[in-house]
């Protein structure tokens, strides 16, 4: 008789024993997740019914299964699974008893789904946009008077689990967790404009600013305008910082620029109220950026779409001072913008 747990069984009574020892594979039910009204739909997405048959449009060509064989999920429900893994940021486990699936499968599905999310970040996430420039300045311009604006920059910390081989110590920041650094620009609508997420904790915001293309593109004078930065960055003819010491003009520049550059913190809170998973990734560097930036095309997404915001915590001041010094051109800029306009 022949060994029923080979591959390659020929005899009858071996095939008759290896189909009793044969596990009967179990198909659970699964409901279809836009069945439900929106405000179940936001809760547990982010996103409407409509919202999500967008991104199924974007993504189906992407992500979609070829074949049906073994109950592959649908487009619908492997952007589901994506969207409440970004929204709660639970457990993959936990995700998987809510949608019926099992570990493995969600893992799969997180990670196509938020490749295909990715791939879309320059189509999504740029400087000027959707927007013209000088749509976007007179905008900036309407909430505190502060001229000539065409974002505000900032960076933010993702927190991760710490993360194994030589460089661990790399992403401890300065607040003795394990993160990576991310730079974003936004405009006045909170959407954000470019976004950089590649820099482990330990980075100085000012550092990754420097190491970027669009410190490089303002450098050469792609575009006419300045970008508003705090007092961790150095002064530069198109970052413009805050007075560290303000006399009286310069209090009224200071405080233009406060409002003004409030709206990259209003970003960054909406960002991961929208997105619960930014607050703590149990996942690789690697990934956690690819999930941040995928977060962060959601979030333009539902800013164009105008989905429903979530409340806002407070946002955390690092209190980080600056390492490179101001640029005798930048301080120049500022003093004349003190005069021109705040005196």
């Amino acid at each position: 008789m022949a060994c029923p747990f080979l591959r390659d069984v020929v005899d009858e009574e071996a095939l008759v024993l290896r189909r009793a020892f044969r596990r009967e594979r179990v198909f659970r039910d699964r409901l279809d997740p836009l069945a439900f009204p929106d405000d179940h739909l936001y809760e547990r997405y982010r996103f409407s019914a409509d919202g999500i048959r967008y991104l199924c449009r974007l993504l189906g060509p992407r992500i979609k299964h070829r074949t049906a064989r073994s109950h592959a999920l649908s487009v619908e429900q492997m952007v589901c699974v994506a969207l409440r893994f970004f929204a709660s940021g639970a457990f993959l486990y936990s995700v998987g008893d809510a949608e019926q699936l099992n570990k493995a499968t969600i893992c799969r599905t997180i990670r196509s789904v938020c490749l295909a999310i990715k791939g879309l970040a320059d189509v999504f996430i740029s400087l000027p946009g959707h927007r013209r420039l000088c749509d976007i300045k007179e905008e900036f311009y309407r909430i505190a008077g502060f001229p000539n604006v065409i974002g505000a920059v900032d960076c933010t910390h993702t927190r991760i689990k710490a993360p194994s081989g030589a460089h661990e110590a790399d992403f401890v920041n300065r607040k003795s967790f394990h993160s990576i650094n991310v730079q974003m620009v936004c405009n006045v609508d909170c959407v954000i404009s470019n976004v950089v997420a590649k820099w482990p904790g330990s980075v100085h915001d000012s550092r990754i600013f420097r190491a970027s293309e669009i410190y490089q593109c303002l450098s050469q004078g792609e575009f006419s305008g300045v970008l508003l930065g705090d007092r961790r960055y150095g002064c530069q003819p198109f970052l413009l910082t805050p007075f560290t010491d303000p006399q009286e003009a310069q209090q009224a520049y200071n405080h233009a620029h406060a409002r003004t550059r409030a709206r990259v913190e209003i970003t960054f809170g909406l960002l991961k109220a929208r997105f619960h998973c930014l607050h703590k990734l149990r996942v690789s560097p690697v990934r956690a950026c690819d999930i941040t930036v995928a977060c962060a095309v959601l979030h333009n997404v539902a800013c164009l779409r105008k989905e429903r915001a979530p409340r806002v915590p407070p946002a955390m001041d690092w209190d980080n001072p600056a390492i490179f010094p101001d640029d005798d051109s930048g301080r120049l800029l500022r003093d004349q913008y003190v005069l021109n306009y705040f005196s």
